[in-house]
Protein backbone atom coordinates (compact mmCIF):
# COMPACT_ATOMS: atom_id res chain seq x y z
CA UNK A 1 0.00 0.00 0.00
CA UNK A 2 2.18 3.12 -0.55
CA UNK A 3 1.97 6.33 0.29
CA UNK A 4 3.11 10.08 -1.03
CA UNK A 5 3.53 12.51 2.13
CA UNK A 6 4.17 15.89 3.00
CA UNK A 7 5.94 16.34 6.06
CA UNK A 8 6.25 20.53 7.38
CA UNK A 9 9.41 20.48 9.35
CA UNK A 10 10.11 22.77 11.83
CA UNK A 11 12.38 25.37 10.29
CA UNK A 12 9.29 25.80 7.61
CA UNK A 13 10.98 23.82 4.86
CA UNK A 14 8.59 20.86 3.42
CA UNK A 15 9.40 17.50 2.97
CA UNK A 16 8.01 15.06 0.46
CA UNK A 17 8.23 10.95 0.96
CA UNK A 18 7.16 7.95 0.23
CA UNK A 19 6.01 5.06 2.24
CA UNK A 20 5.52 1.22 0.92
CA UNK A 21 3.93 -0.47 4.00
CA UNK A 22 3.23 1.66 6.94
CA UNK A 23 0.72 4.35 6.84
CA UNK A 24 1.83 7.77 6.69
CA UNK A 25 0.80 8.41 10.87
CA UNK A 26 3.41 5.37 11.38
CA UNK A 27 6.29 7.01 8.83
CA UNK A 28 5.73 10.22 10.97
CA UNK A 29 6.94 8.98 13.93
CA UNK A 30 9.97 7.55 12.65
CA UNK A 31 10.59 10.58 11.23
CA UNK A 32 10.06 12.03 14.66
CA UNK A 33 12.44 9.13 16.82
CA UNK A 34 15.47 9.84 14.66
CA UNK A 35 16.34 6.60 13.01
CA UNK A 36 17.87 7.81 10.08
CA UNK A 37 20.55 10.85 12.32
CA UNK A 38 21.55 11.70 8.71
CA UNK A 39 18.11 12.22 7.17
CA UNK A 40 16.56 15.70 5.69
CA UNK A 41 14.14 15.85 9.01
CA UNK A 42 16.91 14.42 11.84
CA UNK A 43 18.14 18.12 12.13
CA UNK A 44 14.45 20.10 11.42
CA UNK A 45 12.26 18.26 14.00
CA UNK A 46 9.78 18.30 14.70
CA UNK A 47 7.77 17.53 11.76
CA UNK A 48 3.76 17.59 11.06
CA UNK A 49 2.06 15.34 8.71
CA UNK A 50 0.59 17.99 6.21
CA UNK A 51 -0.58 15.87 3.25
CA UNK A 52 -0.77 12.04 2.42
CA UNK A 53 -1.92 10.34 -0.47
CA UNK A 54 -2.32 6.70 -0.92
CA UNK A 55 -1.68 5.37 -4.17
CA UNK A 56 -2.61 1.26 -5.94
CA UNK A 57 0.47 0.88 -7.60
CA UNK A 58 4.14 1.58 -6.39
CA UNK A 59 5.24 2.81 -9.53
CA UNK A 60 2.46 5.76 -9.45
CA UNK A 61 3.24 6.82 -6.25
CA UNK A 62 7.35 6.53 -7.09
CA UNK A 63 6.15 8.51 -10.01
CA UNK A 64 4.00 11.34 -7.90
CA UNK A 65 6.81 11.21 -5.25
CA UNK A 66 9.30 12.56 -7.78
CA UNK A 67 6.93 15.06 -9.28
CA UNK A 68 6.14 16.67 -6.08
CA UNK A 69 9.55 16.69 -4.96
CA UNK A 70 10.11 19.35 -7.80
CA UNK A 71 7.20 21.89 -7.15
CA UNK A 72 7.93 24.89 -6.05
CA UNK A 73 7.18 26.12 -2.52
CA UNK A 74 3.84 27.41 -3.48
CA UNK A 75 2.54 24.96 -5.53
CA UNK A 76 3.32 22.23 -2.62
CA UNK A 77 1.44 24.37 -0.58
CA UNK A 78 -1.72 24.59 -3.15
CA UNK A 79 -1.49 20.48 -2.90
CA UNK A 80 -1.69 20.68 0.76
CA UNK A 81 -4.33 22.60 0.49
CA UNK A 82 -6.16 20.68 -1.92
CA UNK A 83 -6.37 24.07 -4.41
CA UNK A 84 -6.31 22.46 -7.72
CA UNK A 85 -7.28 25.49 -9.59
CA UNK A 86 -4.00 27.16 -8.23
CA UNK A 87 -2.11 24.04 -8.94
CA UNK A 88 -3.03 24.65 -13.14
CA UNK A 89 -2.30 28.30 -12.49
CA UNK A 90 1.42 28.01 -11.65
CA UNK A 91 1.46 24.86 -13.45
CA UNK A 92 1.61 27.79 -16.14
CA UNK A 93 4.97 28.63 -17.06
CA UNK A 94 6.10 32.18 -18.03
CA UNK A 95 9.37 33.25 -19.04
CA UNK A 96 11.18 30.04 -16.65
CA UNK A 97 9.07 31.36 -13.82
CA UNK A 98 5.41 30.56 -12.40
CA UNK A 99 2.84 32.77 -12.71
CA UNK A 100 0.97 33.79 -9.20
CA UNK A 101 -2.73 34.45 -9.78
CA UNK A 102 -3.84 37.69 -9.50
Amino acid sequence: MPWVYILHCADGTYYTGMTRAEEPDQRLSEHQMKLSPSAFTASRLPVRLVYSEHFVLIADAIFAERKIKGWSRAKKEALIRGDWDLIQVLSKRSGGKARAPS
